[in-house]
């Protein structure tokens, strides 16, 4: 079985050297490069299963490598670090595509757990995944891990796919946010639920016909989610 790779882009050698370690510990292969720009200079040959991608970094910046990474459609998953402690960069990273993020000073060993976590995940299909899940307009299909929204695709981050899929599997219940960490992040800790909020949030905005009155997922207040089959609107024969 080939190892799984890992790109670790940091402008701290220390770090890199640190993380790169620790990740060829559990057997991963390991690039790391310095700077925005080499990113798209080694994609090509190396072509990453994750990329570890710092916040702050010459050339181009972490935000502006997810941006246009997603742009050209590669959907590769992204755990950000930051050493900034404000809410908005770390939302700023999960808006622009990042599936997690983590805050420096961190411990590797968690790092490790959640790389493992995102590519288990990744490579894991949902239960049943010969059948088609439908919630009114909305068609799932997990083998093909397509989505399908009054016949039409709907493109979906696999993180986002996850969530759904999830979320249509436990339908009609309601998850805490912890829950969702741990049936969709694969989190066997406590982990910052704002993730989960943000994947939530773009999910409505993908579809949802007016994401602030969503009729699939709804917010149950100081809990967590639940999602719905939309109500049928009767016709009116005036």
């Amino acid at each position: 079985m080939m190892k799984k790779r890992i790109l670790v882009v940091d402008d701290e050698p220390s770090i890199s050297m640190l993380i790169e370690f620790n990740l060829k510990l559990v057997g991963y292969e390991v690039q790391c490069v310095f700077d925005g720009e080499a990113v798209f200079d080694v994609l090509p040959q190396f072509r990453p299963d994750l990329i570890v991608l710092d916040l702050m970094l010459p050339k181009l910046d972490g935000i502006q490598v997810c941006r246009r990474l997603r742009s050209q459609g590669n959907l590769v998953p992204i755990i950000m670090l930051t050493a900034l402690q404000d809410l908005s960069d770390k939302i700023t990273g999960l808006d622009n595509g990042a599936d997690d993020y983590m805050t420096k000073p961190f411990s590797p060993q968690e790092l490790v757990s959640r790389i493992q976590a995102i590519l288990r995940r990744l490579h894991t299909l949902p239960a049943n995944t010969e059948e088609t899940i439908e919630i009114g307009p909305l068609e799932l299909r997990p083998a093909q891990r397509e989505v399908f929204l009054h016949g039409n695709p709907i493109e979906l981050t696999p993180k986002e796919f996850e969530l759904l899929s999830f979320l249509c599997q436990h339908r009609g219940k309601v998850l805490s946010r912890q829950q969702l960490l741990h049936g969709v992040w694969d989190y066997h800790f406590l982990g910052d639920t704002r993730i989960v909020d943000v994947h939530i949030s773009h999910l409505r905005d993908k579809i949802e016909k007016n994401a602030r009155t969503p009729e699939y997922i709804i917010t149950i207040r100081n809990v967590g989610y639940k999602l719905l089959e939309p109500p049928v609107k009767k016709e009116s024969f005036a």
